[in-house]
């Protein structure tokens, strides 16, 4: 998995994610423990999901951390102004018409897409 899709979204959320199956991969291999190399492979796996849950855990409580820290250093009145409604519209409108100017209509029909692929070369 990427660095950056496994950071991407909220990591809090992620982390229980990643620390449940590495305590469902724990009782797993207390599960198969006569078996010795699916016990070792289980471990390894519950290892490497209880490291990516705990490392996320972290870099979650360090982004919020900073976040706090980058929000009180911004005056009240230009972090309103940021939050406000209107400016996310404006935003989105300036994006919108900023992307919207290079992209293309989808083609529809298989045989379209292959003569757009074929002609852009």
């Amino acid at each position: 998995m990427a660095l950056q899709r496994l950071l991407r979204g909220d990591p809090s959320k992620s982390s229980k994610v990643y620390l449940a199956i590495g305590l469902l991969s724990l009782v797993k291999a207390i599960a198969v423990r006569n078996d010795r190399d699916r016990f070792r492979r289980e471990i390894v796996d519950a290892g490497l999901f209880l490291g990516v849950g705990f490392a996320l855990r972290r870099f979650s409580r360090v982004k919020a951390q900073k976040r706090r820290e980058l929000e009180s250093q911004v005056p009240d009145w230009a972090a309103d102004v940021i939050r406000s409604e209107a400016t996310s519209k404006g935003l989105q409108t300036i994006a919108k018409r900023h992307l919207g100017s290079r992209s293309e209509p989808e083609p529809k029909t298989v045989r379209e897409r292959a003569r757009s692929v074929f002609s852009n070369r």
